[in-house]
């Protein structure tokens, strides 16, 4: 079931939307402002994003642009009542996938919906070890189906671990992939790693270990 994350602040529209995307089998997040888009898009691991442009506290826009800041790629699709061609331009060049103009009808809105999550399926960056897969460029870990919720640290760590299977991976290679121009200390490093090895735990992972090596690092191996 894929998740749609809604942000309208009419709520005629919203609902009228939520209600059509649910009989079709979508999961959705509705919110009507953009600071609860932001503050609830952390928790939602959305597939796609329907955004309205004009908001009762900013926009759209700017959702999608700080999104993407967020290197959140998955696709966005505008709603909007604005049909000049310059608002269109600008949408994407704020990172929009598609432009649904308002009314609309449920039917085309589901087909570009459709489109939009079968062209961001195929181009999906996938890596698996020991039942877990790692989905790159949503930022999303599974065990089987269930979600495992990671912070963004965690996520790089783990990526890491992915792409380095069986092999160990020292602490300074951590601390590179990491620091982005902020400080990252030994100890930052190792918090993170127990906080992984405990959300694995919680969620039922008993096939994968990750490993201290005395002096040198950890590394990610099958459990035995």
């Amino acid at each position: 079931m894929s998740t749609i994350f809604l942000l309208e602040d009419d709520p005629v529209i919203g609902k009228a939307v939520q209600l059509q995307l649910e009989l079709e089998n979508y999961k959705v997040e509705w919110v009507q402002t953009l600071a609860d888009a932001k503050r609830q898009s952390a928790e939602c691991k959305a597939d796609l994003y329907l955004l309205d442009i004009n908001l009762p506290d900013g926009s759209g826009m700017e959702f999608c642009n700080w999104l993407r800041a967020q290197d959140q790629k998955n696709p966005v699709i505008f709603l909007t009542a604005r049909t000049d061609e310059e608002s269109v331009v600008q949408g994407f060049d704020q990172g929009a996938n598609d432009y649904v103009r308002k009314p609309f009808s449920q039917r085309e809105l589901i087909a570009r919906i459709r489109n939009q999550l079968a062209d961001n399926k195929a181009t999906l960056e996938l890596v698996r070890f020991a039942g877990l897969t790692l989905i790159k460029n949503q930022q999303v870990l599974k065990n089987g189906e269930a979600l495992i919720n990671l912070n963004r640290r965690e996520f790089e760590i783990l990526t890491t671990f992915f792409e380095h299977p069986e092999t160990i991976v020292t602490r300074e290679q951590l601390i590179e992939r990491l620091a982005s121009g902020e400080e990252i200390f030994d100890r930052t490093v190792d918090s993170h790693i127990s906080h992984i090895r405990s959300k694995l735990t919680k969620n039922g992972v008993t096939m994968v270990k990750i490993n201290s090596v005395y002096g040198q690092g950890y590394r990610l191996e099958k459990a035995v």
